[in-house]
């Protein structure tokens, strides 16, 4: 039986959840494994995780970041010396408690994080400030027993780096903060092509045994928010409960000051909801797999196999080219690349090759041109650039567009029941406010600006006196 493709897909405004797991699944990014709310991710799906993982790592290791290994297991005790740590996971921890048939004497947590055993190995390895910095990353697998799974934004079982490192004083922890989220947004924005904002987490938001949390928000197609990825600042806390010391210049014992950062694969769910439409997914240039699939047409006639071959070796210069040379029709393999998001497709056939030309396909515009073979080296990186800007742009646009300020508690529940997205509004800084925007509407505090804007000069909730503008939205 053939394989069906878009005439199944769900359109997205009818119903954006069924959309979002149709594309997941007839894309071939993943496959439901038989644990409640895990995922196999499918070699197309971690191709483009692979490609994301390498842009990132490398832009780690120019930043002076070393990887390295920790363990998948914590003791019980190791995680409970951080008391704000373990509170803020112990709904989400998966245990083990037993190793074969015997029950282990303490037991053993599945890491859903690593800070206790980067902390508990600091201490072993930090004696003096010759030791400083310590700029480790770790890529691995975490768990977090999830009561709500979707693929990619949120499964029990997920892909992330984790960054911990180890600093002198508190101004570099904080420099080394701010810098790893310039280096995520510069990664979301530059090759994934999804415009972020940049923000602090509020004090109810930030991260288990953090000082402070920073975060890079974005918008989904259907108005609601994802946070893509957080660089926390852990002051001296960590290396307190951790007894994490070294001795200074003057011979004096100090603590280290600590960060840690992390980016997931749920960056791939935001790929998919920033940038797919009604055809299946849209993959920008810079990151994927492949960015070219050639389609032969006709290809039994003779000398048309040979040239598309040819070409595929000539275009490898300058692009990730495929070739689809298999027996099924042109309109199959149409369908198959358009739901795969494939950012261009080159049809040839004979009369091509007779007149010196292909057929170019936009993936992103459905636009085709007519490109000569003695262009196609220069016009071809250019399309793909172009694709990539305008991915960007239309992404940037929708944000726009979809970012609305309000003054009145009364004005913000009114647009999240017109259109939903990002809400501007002011904030006294109370969490009993934050907690009542969030029980009568469902919106979160997404982040509070770097660039803050002067809505009005009172909370939207109790009306007193406010300082700080918030973007809230209901979130993934």
């Amino acid at each position: 039986m053939a394989k069906q493709f878009v005439k199944d897909v769900t359109a997205m405004d009818e119903d954006f959840a069924q959309w979002y797991t149709d594309v997941v699944t007839k894309a071939d990014l993943i496959d439901y494994s038989s644990v409640r709310g895990s995922m196999i991710i499918r070699p197309y799906g971690y191709a483009l995780w692979d490609n994301i993982k390498n842009e990132l790592d490398a832009k780690l290791k120019e930043t002076g970041h070393e990887n390295v290994y920790m363990p998948l297991f914590i003791p019980e005790s190791l995680l409970q010396k951080e008391k704000d740590h373990v509170e803020g996971f112990a709904p989400e921890v998966a245990w083990v408690t037993h190793g074969g048939d015997e029950k282990l004497q303490e037991r053993l947590v599945v890491r859903p994080t690593s800070e206790t055993l980067f902390c508990e190995h600091y201490a072993n390895i930090i004696h003096s400030y010759r030791d400083l910095p310590k700029l480790y990353n770790q890529w691995a697998n975490v768990v977090r027993w999830e009561k709500t799974t979707r693929p990619f934004l949120r499964t029990l079982e997920f892909l992330w780096q984790e960054g911990h490192t180890a600093h002198a004083t508190q101004d570099e922890a904080q420099e080394e903060t701010l810098r790893m989220l310039n280096v995520y947004a510069q990664i979301c924005e530059e090759y994934l092509a999804i415009p972020v904002l940049k923000g602090q987490k509020t004090e109810k938001e930030k991260f288990a045994g953090a000082e402070s949390t920073y975060t890079i928000e974005t918008l989904m197609h259907d108005g609601k928010a994802l946070q893509s990825g957080t660089s926390h600042n852990f002051g001296d806390g960590f290396a307190r409960a951790f007894d994490i010391k070294y001795l200074d210049k003057e011979g004096k014992q100090q603590f280290v000051h600590q960060t840690s950062w992390g980016f997931t694969t749920r960056i791939i769910g935001a790929l998919i909801m920033v940038h797919g439409d009604d055809r299946g997914l849209v993959v920008p240039p810079r990151i994927a797999p492949t960015q070219v699939m050639i389609v032969p047409i006709a290809q039994h006639k003779e000398g048309v196999l040979d040239f598309a071959y040819d070409l595929k070796e000539l275009l490898g210069k300058v692009a990730r080219v495929s070739i689809d040379a298999s027996d099924k029709k042109p309109g199959w393999k149409f369908n198959e690349y358009e739901m795969k998001g494939i950012p261009v497709r080159l049809e040839v056939g004979p009369k091509d090759i007779e007149n010196n030309q292909v057929v170019l396909a936009r993936r992103d515009s459905g636009e085709k041109i007519i490109v000569s073979l003695d262009e196609l080296e220069v016009k071809l990186p250019a399309m793909l650039e172009a694709i990539q800007n305008d991915l960007y742009n239309k992404a940037l646009n929708h944000r726009e567009e979809n970012t609305f300020s309000v003054q009145t508690f009364d004005a913000f529940k009114a647009q999240l029941e017109e259109k939903q997205g990002f809400i501007k509004a002011m904030w006294c800084g109370d969490q009993a406010c934050e907690d009542k925007i969030k029980e009568e509407t469902g919106a979160t505090s997404r982040c509070m600006p770097f660039e803050q804007e002067r809505i009005s000069e009172v909370c939207i909730c109790c009306s007193k006196p406010a300082e700080k503008m918030v973007v809230w939205a209901k979130a993934y």
